[in-house]
């Protein structure tokens, strides 16, 4: 196939997605343009179409992800009309995001990546300060919901670590459920009135 019915075959969002689901399974440091044109099946050519180098494309699958984070969860929860239900709500549907976890894994890896870190920095920046916002709206005060927000952001990562990572192994579902539920109740405030 020539380099025309290529291009016109895939998109730059197309090679931005093959670049996530690559990140997932392998790392960052497995994105090579050969690999990814060996999978999506066309030629090096076809990639040069949408980017300019490896780094182009990382950078823009990164932001793809981000902009995906900021319109996931996030933006479900916010139908929630009840403050300290929207919050428990996002306790509950982040802890079972799977495929968010792999790839929040496969990010963290690479921290030191030029390219890596401020999408990471931003991304947790984000997260700490939306959960900081529920938590206010559900009762608590700047003084505490920040702390706990910090909190539970740690123990989101720490835990996605130690799983992830086989440091520990990965829980029962119902423990893991327990786990969850033990978490919303020390951090999230109890129902007013």
């Amino acid at each position: 196939m020539g380099n025309s019915g290529e291009r016109g075959r895939l998109s730059a969002g197309d090679w931005e997605h093959a670049a996530l689901e690559l990140i997932e399974e392998q790392g960052v440091a497995a994105i090579t343009v050969e690999l990814l044109a060996r999978r999506l099946g066309v030629t090096k050519g076809s990639f040069y179409w949408h980017f300019a180098s490896r780094d182009a494309l990382l950078e823009a699958a990164l932001k793809r992800w981000e902009q995906a984070d900021t319109e996931g969860v996030m933006s479900q929860v916010d139908r929630i009309a009840d403050p300290r239900e929207r919050v428990v709500a996002l306790f509950r549907r982040t802890s079972h995001e799977i495929r968010d976890h792999v790839m929040y894994s496969a990010l963290l890896r690479a921290i030191d990546h030029p390219a890596v870190q401020p999408v990471m920095q931003r991304v947790s920046q984000r997260r700490v300060a939306y959960l900081a916002a529920a938590l206010r709206a559900a009762g608590l005060d700047r003084s505490m919901a920040t702390p706990r927000a910090q909190l539970a952001y740690a123990t989101y990562v720490g835990m996605l670590q130690l799983i992830m990572q086989r440091l520990l192994p990965r829980p029962a579902h119902d423990d893991f459920e327990s786990f969850v539920e033990h978490v919303i109740d020390a951090l999230v405030p109890p129902p007013q009135g």
